[in-house]
Order: structure tokens, then C-alpha cells, then sequence
């Protein structure tokens, strides 16, 4: 027998090559899904590594951030006289809330020039005493360059200061009849009924211009040119301090708007503080007794004098700075103060992520 051959019509070969060819296609778009499903798993688990990555990333910073912040200090080297008592009272009264320490500064005979020796202990303190940070310190010390000691991480520094004349009205009559802080305490002027007027009329010392020279020294700090009465270096010193080394310097005539900017800068330590300003039982503590205005011819007398005109210069530039860095910062609306929010972002961030 002879092999049978079959012969296929050339109809169905061509049928059949495009039934293979088909087949072909078909699975070559298969495997291009299964790669391209292959890629986009891949892109998926890559950006979810990304995620991971940046998402420990966040949680580390967080967590440095925190450690930062709770080895913040803030130093108020409070002026006499100038409302700085209603003023740490919210600092006391907001601490146990916000988890900070406060402390007290206190010197002896409250003299604001330490010794070389106490700066360095002062500073090796704020800077190492771990168990009280953070801290809000405070008393009626002059300003204290921190960098001096070698420290690379220096205090925030923040201030308020009042217009000289009222700030020694004010303290006069303070040493005679004392204030609702702790009026039964005996002051060391108690029983003279002399008034500001009469102390200015008579020549007396304790209204003299040379008393006016204060609030400068303190911006100024410990050299001995802070504390030489008239000093033009002393005042341009005290400008730069105040510019260079504080975070914020208020005034006691605005110091609802000094808590408010403290509050939306340092949350830390002052979350709570504006309302607690407003409706607090001590924040408007320690008003002095007795206090009887002066009379014009008082104040034109005392501002013919240099260092009323140097100290009225510091006030001035103080008040100018203050009210430059608010009006950047909150605006009015209603009568009512308010905060701006973040008014800042980022963009064109490179290298981009995949």
C-alpha cells in the first residue's frame, strides 16, 4: 500500500495561518498585559516603600521636633515697673497645662549685674539642667550674651518695656504705698507722702532724670558702659541687642497684643495665653497704690533732660519695632485682633518622586 496523502485545499491553510497568527497576537497582548500589570505592581509596591520611608521619616522628625521643643528655654528679663508681674502670672498659670517649668531669677538685693562667676553658673544651668527643661526663667537681670560662654544653643529671649516717665511714676509711688500684689508688705519708702510733683519741683532723688536710665542697661546687659547714665554706645547697644538676641520685645500699653503674638509663636509655652489674658483673675495684677498722675510742668521738666531723651529714644524705637512685626502678623477685623495663619508654602520640589 502506498502512503495516503492528504492534501489540504489551500482555502484552509490560509485559514489556518490566520487562526495561528491570531492565536500569536492574542498571546502576545497577554504577555504585554501580564508585563504591564507586572510594572504597575511594581511602581504600586515601590511608591509604597516610598510611603513607608518618608512616613518614618515624618514620625522621626516628629519626634526630634518634640525633643527640640522640650529642650526650649525662654528668658524674660523683666523690667520693674512694667507690667511683668501680670505677665508671668500667665506663665505660672499656664505651665502645669502646656508641661513647662518656670523659675524664678532671684538676686540679691534684686542687683540685675551678676558676677563673672554667676554668669558662668547661670549659664551652665539653663543650658544643662535637663530636668527643668523646658523652661520659662524670669527676674530683673540684665541681658546675658549666652554665645560668650561658648554655648552653641542660646535662650529665646522676650521683653516688655514702658514708657520712661510712667515707668518711674510708676515705680515712685511703688516704694511708698506698694500695689494689690501684696498690699500688706512694708516698702522701703513707706510714709513719705511726698508727691512725684513735689519730689520733681524740690530736686529730689528719687525723681531725677539720672532714675530714668533703666530699661537701656537692661537691653544693653553686663558690660560697664550699660550702666554708665547717658551712654550713646550703651543705647545703640541695647538697639542691636534688642533686633539681634530677642525673639519679641512688647509694650506695657499693648500687651494684650504682645501675649496674643507670643501665643501664635511660641504655642509651647503660651497656648491659652490670650484667652486667659482677657478673662484671668491675675492678669491685671499689681497695680500700684496711690499713684497720682504728673502734672505737665513735671514732664516737661524731666524730658529736657539727655537721658530722657536717650531712654525716650529706646521706647520709641522698641514700639516701632513692636508694631512693625504685629502688623505682619495679626489683623483687625470688628474691633477684634486676630492672627494670620501660614501664609507661606513649598513648590517646585526636586528631584521628583516616582
Amino acid at each position: 500500500m502506498g502512503f495516503l496523502r492528504l492534501k489540504m485545499p489551500p482555502k484552509f491553510k490560509l485559514l489556518a495561518l490566520l487562526a495561528f497568527a491570531i492565536a500569536m497576537i492574542f498571546l502576545e497582548n497577554k504577555i504585554q498585559r501580564l508585563e504591564e500589570s507586572r510594572g504597575k505592581l511594581e511602581r504600586v509596591i515601590a511608591r509604597h516603600e516610598v510611603r513607608e520611608i518618608e512616613q518614618r521619616h515624618i514620625q522621626e522628625g516628629a519626634k526630634v521636633a518634640l525633643v527640640e521643643e522640650d529642650d526650649l528655654v525662654v528668658i524674660y528679663n523683666r523690667v520693674p515697673k512694667t507690667a511683668s508681674t501680670s505677665f508671668t502670672n500667665i506663665a505660672y498659670d499656664l505651665c502645669n497645662k502646656n508641661h513647662y517649668h518656670v523659675l524664678h531669677i532671684n538676686t540679691t538685693k534684686n542687683n540685675p549685674v551678676m558676677s563673672l562667676q554667676d554668669q558662668v553658673r547661670f549659664v551652665k544651668n539653663v543650658t544643662l539642667w535637663k530636668e527643668m527643661k523646658p523652661a520659662f526663667y524670669h527676674g530683673h537681670v540684665s541681658f546675658l550674651d549666652f554665645t560668650k560662654f561658648g554655648v552653641k544653643k542660646k535662650p529665646i529671649y522676650i521683653n516688655v518695656i514702658r514708657d520712661p516717665i510712667e515707668r518711674l511714676v510708676s515705680y515712685y509711688y511703688f516704694l511708698r504705698f506698694g500695689d494689690d500684689y501684696r498690699p500688706g508688705l512694708r516698702r522701703r519708702k513707706q510714709g513719705d507722702k511726698k508727691t512725684f510733683d513735689d519730689c520733681v519741683a524740690a530736686g529730689g532723688s528719687d525723681c531725677a532724670p539720672e532714675k530714668l536710665w533703666l530699661q537701656i542697661p537692661f537691653f544693653c546687659g553686663h558690660y560697664f558702659e550699660c550702666w554708665n547714665i547717658g551712654s550713646k554706645w550703651a543705647l545703640e547697644q541695647a538697639k542691636y541687642n534688642l533686633v539681634n538676641e530677642y525673639m519679641l520685645v512688647g509694650v506695657t500699653e499693648e500687651l494684650e497684643d504682645f501675649v496674643m503674638m507670643l501665643e501664635a509663636a511660641l504655642p509651647r509655652f503660651f497656648k491659652g495665653a490670650t484667652e486667659l489674658f482677657r478673662t484671668g483673675k491675675k492678669s491685671h495684677l499689681r497695680k500700684t497704690s496711690e499713684k497720682k498722675p504728673p502734672t505737665k510742668e513735671s514732664i516737661a521738666r524731666l524730658q529736657q533732660s539727655d537721658i530722657w531723651k536717650m531712654e525716650n529714644e529706646f521706647y520709641e524705637f522698641t514700639l516701632e519695632q513692636f508694631q512693625y512685626v504685629r502688623a505682619h502678623a495679626v489683623r483687625e477685623k470688628d474691633g477684634e485682633l486676630y492672627v494670620l495663619a501660614q501664609n507661606f508654602f513649598y513648590e517646585k520640589i526636586y528631584p521628583k518622586t516616582t
